[in-house]
């Protein structure tokens, strides 16, 4: 009996092992000068909290259950030892554990230590039925339907890399399952935030072949408005229901996808404000006689969609057009056509628009021009200072059944040069980075866009967490853009990867500033030695406010070298290592910290007279990172 029961355990530990193991060991030393960040002696609350010396540990452990071949579940924790206050890139993973301060009963300050110290990273279960596949996710991504039918493109892409880290965000969080055999075709999928920033959703495709094409249909009910809110780029818009049915079929020498989207259901008879054509045509002054109230219908929550293409030879050409109502919200274009093309279909409601481009191969080269037209249906409202006097105010996706921003009226044009001899490793491919083979391959595009008007209010996060609209959007102006990738590899099996950008670029707020940035970033990798920088003048920070509010740095550059334990892998895979980033920064009277000696501290949004000295922060960061 003892021998059964040793027997029976030794079967049930085989059946869970850890499968991964990841110790982080970090320190931190940074300095300033014209800076708003106290020494080490006078630290402060928000962070960073001081200049001078910290450091940080962070330690990860993966389980691998498998019950039985057709199941396997993962489970990722990471525990935290003493977490960083002095980083100049003050957001990150780790700050949960930080410290906070919070009022008692009694009106006391009470210091909390050591919060969240251990969390859960990530989790999967994978069950392979004969009736079934089953993948249900906790932070990890999860692919698109696109290339399953979903010409609409409801249900997105969930694939976010660091970012959904930095901002401790908790998606995606739920589960797919697709059917066999006698429920081959359907697929569904249900989760509480299915992609960041999503509502709690049902989500149902079902896809099957007859009359000579491919027809899918998909319906999606949010049964919940999402309350979790972390960062600006995936903040929730209200709860709707959608429904679409597209078909892909040959007509001729042609390939056609088209179909009808049926969304916003439940924004019917909602009113919206807008101003009276003359009025918008006049500019100027308004008064309370040009704002309009009128309300939506059933006939704006649908929309119509089309495209095109063509392949033979070196030709590659496609033609696209919709209509959207004005809650006819669709989603985005994840996926490539033909070549690396910026332009694409937003996927917002409240917009008619026409896409076209042709690519032409030429040898080892492939040359792609292409051009977008899209006008909302009903404008967006001027800024709230226009505004002063009347009843009006800017539209935002949260108050409003709809607002412009991504289907801002626009007229844009692009070219796309590509120099790839390797085609099989494609050039646009998503692990493009990782998988291509030729010694160089390069892609140089060039962007043009003329925004022919101001767009709506977009959305921002407060230090509390509090979401709330700006004024307005940025004026009707010009932007272009020129962006460069290189892929080389040389000697010694050394492989480099390089991106420049060069161009213009407005915030996602009201700022109307215009900045004209530049820059590039690099990685290289051979035999046991990994190197990674970046060198920017005149762009936004890394993270997302500085974008929303206009937030700029005169100059940025960053160097990163590490030795590794076997062939480097790229950056942000983890992998045994040692190492030391170095990174600096000068501020002007556009950056956040900027404080002058001899400056009182300004009031959030003003701005410093020229000709201050330039500040400065820096900081050197060693690293060693234990994976097995």
């Amino acid at each position: 009996a003892r021998g059964d029961a040793a027997s029976l355990k030794t079967n049930a530990l085989s059946k869970v092992r850890v499968s991964n193991l990841r110790m982080e060991f970090e320190t931190y030393s940074t300095g300033g000068e014209n800076i708003s960040t106290p020494p080490i002696e006078e630290p402060q609350e928000s962070y960073p909290s001081f200049l001078g010396f910290d450091h940080g540990q962070s330690f990860y452990a993966e389980i691998e259950a498998k019950p039985t071949d057709a199941v396997i579940g993962k489970l990722s924790l990471n525990v935290l030892g003493r977490v960083p206050k002095n980083s100049i890139n003050e957001i990150s993973y780790e700050n949960r554990g930080r410290s906070r301060t919070l009022l008692d009963a009694s009106g006391e300050l009470v210091e909390l230590e050591s919060l969240e110290r251990v969390k859960v990273y990530q989790a999967s279960v994978s069950w392979d039925d004969r009736w079934f596949q089953l993948d249900a996710f906790y932070r990890t991504g999860h692919l698109h339907w696109q290339y399953e039918g979903d010409f609409f493109g409801l249900y997105r892409d969930a694939f976010y890399g660091e970012n959904v880290d930095i901002y401790n965000g908790e998606a995606p969080v739920g589960f797919e399952v697709a059917g066999k055999k006698s429920f081959k075709g359907l697929k569904v999928a249900f989760g509480p935030q299915l992609w960041w920033g999503a509502n709690p959703a049902l989500f149902v495709k079902y896809q099957r072949s007859f009359a000579g094409a491919k027809w899918t249909g998909i319906f999606q009910e949010d049964f919940a408005q999402q309350t979790q809110v972390t960062s600006s780029v995936a903040i929730p818009i209200r709860s709707t229901r959608k429904a679409s049915l597209q078909m892909e079929s040959r007509l001729g020498p042609f390939d056609f996808e088209g179909g009808v989207l049926w969304s916003g259901q439940p924004r019917e008879g909602e009113s919206f404000q807008l101003i009276t054509d003359e009025a918008a045509d006049a500019g100027g002054p308004l008064s309370a006689e040009d704002i309009r109230q009128d309300t939506v219908k059933s006939d704006d929550t649908f929309g119509i969609k089309g495209r095109l293409t063509y392949q033979k030879g070196r030709w590659n050409w496609y033609g696209q057009g919709g209509y959207m109502g004005l809650v006819a919200e669709a989603g985005p274009v994840s996926i490539p056509t033909f070549t690396g093309w910026g332009l694409k279909d937003s996927g917002s409601g409240n917009q008619v628009h026409g896409l076209t481009g042709v690519a032409i191969t030429l040898g080892n080269w492939q040359v792609g021009p292409n051009f977008l037209w899209q006008k909302p249906i009903v404008g967006p409202m001027p800024h709230s200072s226009d505004l002063a006097g009347t009843p009006g105010r800017p539209r935002n996706v949260q108050d409003d059944p709809f607002a412009v921003r991504y289907n801002r009226e626009t007229t844009a044009g692009e070219i796309m040069i590509t120099y790839d001899p390797t085609p099989a490793t494609w050039m646009w491919a998503w692990d493009s980075d990782v998988r291509e083979d030729a010694k160089l391959a390069a892609s140089l595009g060039f962007i043009v866009k003329r925004h022919h008007t101001t767009a709506d209010a977009g959305l921002f996060i407060s230090d509390t967490n509090s979401v709330y609209a700006f004024g307005g959007g940025t004026p009707a102006r010009d932007l272009w853009e020129v962006r460069c990738r290189l892929v080389n590899r040389f000697g010694l099996g050394a492989r480099m990867i390089s991106h420049i950008y060069l161009g213009t670029a407005e915030p996602n707020g009201d700022n109307e500033r215009l900045i004209h940035r530049f820059g590039v970033e690099s990685r290289l990798a051979w035999p046991s030695v990994a190197l990674g920088g970046h060198f920017k003048i005149n762009d936004y920070g890394p993270y997302d406010y500085h974008h929303d509010h206009n937030l700029t740095y005169p100059m940025q550059v960053m160097g990163d070298i590490s030795f590794t334990l076997g062939k480097p892998r790229w950056f942000g895979h983890p992998q045994t290592r040692l190492g030391v980033q170095a990174t600096y920064r000068t501020l002007d009277r556009y950056s956040n910290r900027y404080l002058p000696e001899g400056q009182p501290e300004l009031e959030q949004g003003e701005y410093y007279p020229e000709g201050l000295a330039e500040g400065r922060e820096w900081e050197i960061r060693t690293y060693l990172h234990f994976v097995i």
